[in-house]
């Protein structure tokens, strides 16, 4: 296609129309053939001066200009934060295995269930951040990250500048939905990233310690000109929802579609219709891994019948149609260096071994949790030893054992008797040792901060573990209570705010002032009080008085809670210092709401357990109507349980259920209660 020098004044004519059409469409094939498909066409001159003829064009006709112009992919957005997303579909984990036995025994599951021949989908599981695209009339209307699995941020933006996403998906082949829903993940190509470290070198800032970093770093950029400057890329691998397009009937099918709408999938999936070609394929991936040009670890066997994978449904957190198989973890020897003492939200003391420097699969590893004093006597481990290191999942770090060497050692490492934060003396608990000196000691207290505004908590968007420590050396912050008197000119004699950010953090901390009564009590922190704990207390009292005056025999009443609980949380609401932070969160404006008074029906006062994958709504959104009906839910099935609902493929807790004569009851009679 040959440039042209576009005119510079009056209104476009229809051959200046059907030009910047022609370019668009031009720059959206040569994207696709240089960022999804590795295959160009021309050289880098070539595309410049195409695109600087459309910029000049659209320059000159700012009506020509469309929302999904390659032009468009320079960013220029700033946000001062994300917004919430909720997902057309839930974007759940997958289980994951990595003993070939357990991949023979999960095609034995699905050939008993599927009554039929099976076959399935394999694709590369890539190691990147996980996304949600969804197109409107074929346009991109929306991408966020995955969040918690239902909720995620919007990252529109910046997604818009990946060149390898398509703004605008390709007619022809197929009929293009009104509306598509993408799972995919955002990565960074081996060669890009040492591309992007070495420009940072260059300008003297912080490397990224691998390309799933850069990747979930660059993508979470709050300015989209700085993500559009890194070299992203996406790969998507599943059709989360699809209204208006063609009926298709294979997770094969699936990912041709997508292919020929332009969306950008991987070039190694493959069919397999038995384990032994499931386990050759595992085999051949895991042998090319360092030569794809991005980083895997492992591979992901889907059920190919796309009916069949609706029939099988889901569990509370995985399809039950899809397995991920890894890749055996990366080892490498090193030597320890030293082995350092963290301290806690809790007050336990975690032996921390810091390592020589090692690549483990393109990841820098320099330091391995020990996990406790009788773990590193087990292993007889010691500074100055060689060690076998690996990522655990191929993420996290572990010493898995000492290298056998002659000569002498150093001595074996003793957990210090006082805390190193604080100098309390240190107390025993079976394998761990612990700090009591609870919210005095700094690194206590900067754990009780930085969960008291985490997501299950009071969800105070800006409060992360850097802000956290800035707090708390400052001295603005001294327990959770003086959160609520931080004020934005306080916050900006700290060298990490500026006016916006301190302003958002305190706009955050405002709306935390009326959380929900169970979401305070999960805050604060109370020993074995998880979510679920924190809701049942919080229904059964009603507020947040009669909780703290509770005794440890009217905390017994509560369904789900034993004995040690009901010691644990007394005790904690007899201390002195937590009544007295409770008592200022109070004073500076804190107001946990009552928790509803159960409602009369089917399941106030009853307890509820789900099993087996459910059709006309989410596992969590079922456990909200139980709630808002007075009720609460459980993970296990016990004589105390009243039901439980069956979905399809239930497991083993139907058979306890049966067995213990608990009512059983199917979706459709829930959904009727």
């Amino acid at each position: 296609m040959t440039p042209k020098k576009p005119p510079r004044a009056g209104r476009p004519s229809a051959a200046d129309r059907r030009r910047a059409e022609r370019l668009r469409d031009e720059i959206r094939r040569h994207d696709h053939l240089y960022y999804v498909l590795d295959r160009p066409e021309i050289d880098d001159a070539a595309y410049d001066r195409l695109f600087r003829e459309l910029v000049e064009l659209e320059r000159a006709y700012p009506g020509l200009a469309t929302p999904d112009s390659p032009t468009r992919r320079v960013g220029g957005e700033v946000l001062p934060s994300f917004p919430e997303v909720r997902h057309v579909a839930p974007l759940l984990s997958l289980d994951s295995v990595t003993d070939p036995a357990a991949v023979g025994r999960f095609d034995e599951r699905l050939r008993k269930d599927v009554r039929g021949p099976v076959a399935y989908t394999l694709e590369p599981k890539f190691d990147g951040l996980s996304l949600e695209l969804v197109y409107e009339r074929g346009r991109l209307a929306r991408a966020s990250t995955r969040g918690d699995g239902v909720r995620g941020e919007g990252v529109t933006a910046n997604v818009r500048t990946i060149r390898s996403v398509p703004l605008r998906l390709r007619t022809g082949r197929r009929k293009v939905p009104s509306r598509l829903a993408v799972r995919g993940e955002a990565i960074m190509h081996a060669r890009d990233f040492e591309r992007l470290n070495a420009r940072l070198a260059r300008e003297d800032r912080p490397l990224f310690a691998n390309p799933r970093n850069a990747a979930a770093g660059s993508v979470r950029q709050l300015d989209s000109r700085v993500t559009a400057s890194r070299p992203l890329r996406v790969a998507c691998y599943d059709i989360l929802a699809i209204t208006g397009g063609p009926r298709l009937k294979t997770g094969r099918e699936a990912l041709a579609a997508l292919a020929d709408w332009s969306v950008p999938v991987a070039a190694e999936a493959a069919r397999a219709t038995s384990v032994d070609e499931i386990l050759a394929y595992h085999r051949d991936l895991e042998a090319r891994r360092d030569r794809l040009g991005y980083e895997i670890d492992g591979i992901v066997i889907k059920l190919d019948d796309l009916a069949a994978r609706r029939r099988l449904g889901v569990t509370a957190r995985h399809p039950r149609w899809a397995l991920a198989f890894k890749f055996a973890p990366r080892a490498e020897a090193t030597v320890i260096e030293r082995i350092v003492v963290q301290v806690g939200r809790t007050g336990a003391l975690t032996p921390v071994a810091e390592l020589r420097p090692v690549s483990i699969g393109g990841v820098t590893v320099s330091r391995a949790t020990l996990h406790n004093r009788e773990e590193i006597a087990r292993k007889d481990l010691r500074v100055g030893d060689t060690v076998h290191v690996v990522r655990a999942g191929d993420v996290i770090p572990d010493v898995v054992a000492r290298v056998p060497t002659r000569g002498r050692r150093a001595r074996p490492f003793r957990m210090p008797s006082r805390c190193p934060e604080c100098g309390t003396p240190v107390v025993r608990e079976g394998p761990l040792d612990r700090c009591p000196n609870g919210l005095a000691c700094p690194a206590q207290l900067k754990g009780a901060i930085a969960h008291f505004g985490s997501r299950d908590a009071l969800d105070i968007r800006g409060l992360g573990q850097e802000t956290v420590e800035a707090l708390v050396a400052s001295g603005f912050v001294r327990s959770v209570a003086d959160l609520f008197a931080l004020r934005a000119a306080d916050l900006v004699t700290l060298d990490r705010f500026a006016d916006v950010s301190a302003r958002n953090l305190v706009a955050a901390i405002d709306r935390a002032r009326r959380p929900e009564l169970w979401r305070f009590v999960y805050a604060l922190g109370v020993p074995q009080v998880g979510t679920q704990t924190a809701r049942d207390l919080a229904a059964h009292f009603g507020s947040l008085e009669r909780l703290m005056a509770a005794g440890e025999d009217a905390l017994r009443e509560v369904s789900g809670i034993g004995p040690a609980v009901a010691t644990a949380v007394a005790g904690f609401f007899r201390r002195k210092a937590v009544r007295r932070i409770i008592d200022q969160c109070l004073d500076r404006g804190v107001e946990p709401q009552r928790a509803a008074a159960p409602q009369t029906g089917l399941f106030a006062g009853k307890t509820v357990v789900f099993t087996g994958g459910l059709e006309s709504m989410t596992r969590a959104e079922a456990e909200a109507r139980v709630r808002a009906g007075g009720g609460r839910t459980s993970g296990s099935v016990s004589r105390n349980t009243d039901f439980v609902v069956a979905g399809s493929d239930a497991g083993s807790k139907l058979d306890t259920a049966r067995r213990l004569g608990v009512k059983v009851i199917d979706e459709k009679t829930f959904r009727r209660m």
